[in-house]
């Protein structure tokens, strides 16, 4: 039997004639079905993506790609290791820092925080800070000074505004004739930064290195160096070459191990939300199984007379499988270019619907991230569609097997 014909016929079934007009609607619902699936599945995998690479930049726009440190948690002598670090290719700067727990308190409230004492001019290199602040500027931390910089929620909780004024507790005392006292230090708001995330715009405040030095009776000691890396996927790796360059009193960790189980989570969560939006696939998908069984038993009269005529069982498969895997390849298809298209536009069409129906899906009030990003993988839209289409292609084979079963003798005995 020439191939060309089990195509011809299994399109020419695609085809309704007036008294199968109802197949032909079930089998239009399956291709809808498939590519609102396929479309779905695309646009929330992307806006996924999105909101991974968002938190990620935002993470490590205030975080250290890498971190330098002494096994006692202090790191004497830092610009010796600026020699070994410009030899790195892939460390593109580095920042001494100080960092420690201390208590904030303002006229009005109390609260506590994480106070990083860093240098105006090295900070750049290794974050962000100096492009998220809203009011002041990083240079206003001058040494002796004791200028601070503070998150916008944590000035929000604190009620203080630049040019206030804010008592730093620290954990460590002071003995004098009346007792055992804290060590605290009056500080001015030269600046407010916002990064959009809780954990650094509620919890970090930044000093100068010197001032926290003398706050924290650091003496000539610094806390680690923070590094920034020409790629963050690399950290790593460029961690573990780099330890054994350095001597053994100093440790090298990377940016993974301390948001490792974050990112994981958020991992976890894509891969639960693929496999909930490719059951929609899959219903839609085995929707041509029952599409098959209503055109196998229209046609069995028909399947008949091709048998016949010569037509294998094989051969009779192959027309039904050809006609649902071109169901499965039109859903797919058109679901793949619609998902490609919204996942693109996602931040034009969320914005447009917002206007329409007067609504807002992210209050800016309540999420950091008042937008949809979007951030399409072409990795993600082939395994999409190849998932789609292969479901497809398995459920064809139940209904062409019936086909073939069709005994000629039995159908044809009234006609």
């Amino acid at each position: 039997m020439f191939k060309p014909l089990i195509v011809f016929i299994g399109l020419r079934y695609t085809r309704a004639r007036r008294r199968t007009r109802f197949i032909s609607f079930i089998t239009l619902t399956s291709v809808l079905g498939i590519a609102l699936g396929v479309t779905a599945l695309i646009t929330v995998l992307s806006v996924m993506n999105g909101f991974e690479a968002e938190l990620r930049e935002r993470i490590l726009g205030m975080t250290a790609h890498a971190s330098i440190t002494g096994l006692n948690g202090e790191l004497h002598d830092w610009r010796a290791l600026e020699g070994p670090l410009r030899q790195e290719p892939r460390v593109l700067g580095w920042a001494p820092y100080i960092e420690a727990q201390a208590m904030l308190n303002s006229e009005r409230r109390v609260s506590g925080t994480m106070v990083r004492g860093v240098l105006p001019d090295y900070e750049p290199r290794v974050s962000e800070v100096a492009k998220r602040l809203v009011e002041g500027s990083l240079e206003d931390l001058k040494a002796g000074q004791f200028g601070i910089l503070l998150g916008s929620e944590l000035a929000d909780y604190l009620g203080v505004s630049l040019g206030d004024k804010v008592t730093v507790i620290t954990p460590q005392v002071t003995a004098t004739p009346a007792g055992i006292l804290p060590r605290l230090k009056r500080f001015t708001v030269v600046g407010i930064f916002r990064v959009g995330m809780f954990e650094y715009d509620r919890n970090l405040a930044l000093i100068q290195l010197d001032d926290a030095a003398k706050l924290f009776r650091m003496d000539d000691a610094v806390s680690g160096l923070r590094l920034k890396l020409d790629d963050v996927f690399y950290a790593r790796q460029v961690a573990r070459e780099l330890g054994p360059k350095l001597p053994d009193q100093y440790l090298v960790t990377d940016w993974t191990q301390a948001h490792t189980n974050f990112f994981k989570a958020i991992q976890t969560e894509k891969r639960v939300m693929f496999i909930i939006l490719l059951l929609i696939v899959a219903v839609a998908a085995f929707n041509i199984v029952s599409t098959l069984v209503m055109v196998v038993t229209d046609k069995r009269a028909d399947i008949a007379i091709l048998r016949t005529q010569g037509m294998t069982p094989r051969n009779v498969m192959g027309i039904f499988i050809v006609l649902g895997t071109v169901i499965g390849l039109a859903g797919t298809l058109l679901g793949g270019v619609g998902g490609v298209l919204l996942a693109c536009n996602v931040e034009t069409v969320v914005p447009a619907i917002e206007r329409l129906f007067g609504i807002r899906f992210l209050s800016a009030d309540v999420y950091y991230i008042s937008e949809l990003p979007s951030k399409l993988l072409w990795s993600d839209v082939y395994k999409i569609t190849g998932v789609a289409f292969l479901l497809s292609i398995l459920a064809t084979l139940y209904p062409a097997w019936q086909a073939a079963r069709v005994k000629p003798a039995e159908e044809l005995r009234y006609e």
